[in-house]
């Protein structure tokens, strides 16, 4: 980190965006405060699947970096599953096949075509180890990691950037950005999930139906975690009952063990999309430096140390 970036940095939002920022920046030896709305445990980020895997997340070119820099952490953190949340899950992806992915695919450790077994749905498949986050679990571990680091944490309402008074502003709000920014490019993609009692099932799966349905499950630690949906500009936070069902059976299609797992829960989140990501530093009258981090998608998880490690450097940049 650059030795001339001094003070306090104030990182607002408390997501996994906002959480991992705030890590690499305090760890670098910066004096470093979250203000978040709510806790962790009741962000965008904790109803998350959460499987790495670059998705419905631009700019290409620059994901793909992100991504791998956050997959290379992923793997180190899955030494230590119970503490982090991070395991390596296998499974397969579908609809997709390596000619429609871009560069980084390359770089994925055993990133192959399914097998007609393995993907028994109409279309192609890669199968894939690829990092599954345990969410409740990994948010608290990062605050945890971020304290023990001297950071602290206030759960404050922000509603104008110009009140954050710091040499050093980071805006990881997410969604949240909308409104504060303001940025109108800003909009929800409503995700609905369905969590099950896991019927025996130890791989996770993926595939894009038509329109905004898909199909996936993901095994967490004693429980089955059923998608989805994506609904651009849909900002209920309420489950739809008739949408839950809809889950269980497009799942239960491919396992059929699902259609008699007891329901746990329903979830639903709103993920941040926007064109592309904004990760970008900005110089605000007086002196001090304004470092955007927002936009991530349905990837937040997939790029945080990427992104967090950029945001980093932009803070620093003088």
């Amino acid at each position: 980190m650059n030795s001339e970036l001094s003070g306090d940095v104030t990182v607002v939002g408390g997501g996994v965006i906002g959480l991992t920022t705030a890590v690499v920046l305090a760890e670098s030896g910066l004096r470093v405060r979250i203000w978040t709305r709510e806790p962790a445990e009741r962000t965008t980020s904790a109803v998350a699947g959460a499987l790495w895997w670059p998705y419905r997340i631009e700019p290409e070119a620059l994901v793909g970096e992100w991504a791998l820099q956050s997959l290379s952490v992923y793997e180190e953190l899955a030494a230590r599953p119970d503490e982090t949340g991070v395991r390596m899950v296998e499974g397969v992806n579908g609809g997709t096949s390596l000619d429609d992915l871009g560069p980084w695919a390359a770089r994925v450790p055993g990133l192959r075509a399914a097998t007609a077994e393995e993907y028994p749905l109409p279309g192609p498949g890669l199968w894939a180890r690829l990092p599954m986050i345990d969410m409740p679990v990994h948010l608290a571990w990062l605050r945890e990691r971020f304290v023990r680091a001297g950071g602290t944490i206030e759960e404050r309402h922000v509603t104008d950037l110009a009140e954050v008074a710091a040499p050093v502003v980071v805006n990881c709000t997410g969604l949240g950005a909308r409104e504060l920014v303001p940025d109108p490019g800003m909009w929800p993609v409503r995700g609905q999930l369905v969590v099950v009692e896991n019927p025996g099932v130890t791989t996770w799966l993926t595939a894009v139906d038509s329109g905004d349905k898909g199909t996936y499950f993901f095994p967490q630690p004693g429980t089955l975690v059923l998608g989805g949906t994506a609904e651009e500009g849909e900002w209920s936070l309420t489950p739809d009952p008739g949408v839950a069902e809809e889950i269980v059976r497009r799942c239960a299609a491919v396992r059929p063990e699902i259609a008699g797992a007891r329901v746990l829960e329903h979830r639903v989140g709103l993920r941040p999309a926007r064109h592309a990501v904004r990760l970008e530093r900005e110089l605000l009258p007086g002196g001090s430096v304004l470092v955007h981090n927002y936009g991530h998608g349905g990837a937040g998880v997939t790029v945080a140390w990427g992104c967090a490690r950029e945001a980093a450097r932009l803070a620093a940049s003088r």
